[in-house]
């Protein structure tokens, strides 16, 4: 007796375009066989055939069916993880993730940047509560005499996919949040509605790998590259509302910057 299809939609596991039957090679051409394989894998991502979600087959089956070795196919593979376009995920596999979150620099929360670029942006929070404040933190606030401050620790994800580690402190009392307002708003949002008038902001932008502790809430290999952020933000008194320091998937986020002639 014959098994019928099953009704459950298509299996991403396997997609409709099978790299190792699709990717045509031209063992005489100058461009080297990797950069091939990786060029046909990037045009099947941008025009849908590869879609978000969908997961590749092992690097052993995909070397064997396009009958080449296993580190040429390795470092196409590679190449596209170095764009953000594919991922090694833990259990998974080679995985199609989305087109970078391009985010400009501006004076904004990153909950309200994904929610204008369309994403459905979504908070696990981590910590929510009010400690005291030592010498450093009262340091980064800029408020000698701060005693106790309010600590946040949040996952932010789009999609269903995280995308960062976002860490705050503010002065007790600026807003008092509840865990669901956290998961459902922008840490700015919530300082508007309180009647903060944000104003200005001082940033500063870097990059390390991905401790294990990372890796393992962001979803990303440890030693994987991230960007960090350090922000601290003043309200039109000239007062520091928040100091946050956050680290991003620099797999998936990028800033944009634009730049313009200055006196000459």
């Amino acid at each position: 007796m014959s098994t019928p299809p099953s009704s459950s939609g298509p299996d991403v596991t396997h997609p409709a375009w099978d790299p190792g039957r699709e990717i045509e090679l031209d063992p005489g051409s100058p461009e080297p066989l990797y950069f091939q394989v990786s060029r046909q894998l990037h045009a099947a991502i941008e025009d849908g055939r590869l879609p978000a979600g969908a997961r590749l087959g092992n690097e052993i089956d995909l070397a064997a069916n396009l009958r080449l070795s296993r580190p040429t196919v390795r470092q196409a593979i590679q190449t596209l993880v170095n764009q953000g376009l594919l991922v090694r995920r833990r259990g998974v596999g080679t995985q199609v993730v989305r087109t970078k979150v391009a985010r400009p620099l501006r004076l904004s929360s990153l909950f309200d940047d994904l929610a204008g670029l369309g994403g459905k942006p979504e908070s696990v929070v981590l910590a929510n509560r009010v400690e005291d404040a030592d010498a450093e933190v009262a340091e980064l606030l800029e408020a000698p005499d701060l005693t106790r401050v309010r600590r946040l620790a949040r996952i932010r994800s789009t999609d269903g996919e995280p995308l960062a580690l976002m860490n705050n402190y503010l002065p007790d009392g600026v807003i008092n949040p509840a865990d669901d307002e956290l998961r459902d708003k922008g840490l700015y949002q919530l300082l508007r509605s309180a009647g903060v008038r944000l104003h200005a902001a001082e940033q500063h932008i870097g990059a390390r790998l991905a401790t294990e502790e990372d890796a393992e809430l962001l979803d990303e290999e440890p030693g994987a590259a991230l960007l960090t952020v350090q922000r601290t933000t003043y309200d039109d008194t000239g007062r520091v509302v928040e100091y946050g320091w956050h680290v991003y998937r620099a797999s998936r986020y990028t800033f944009n910057l634009s730049l313009t002639n200055g006196p000459q």
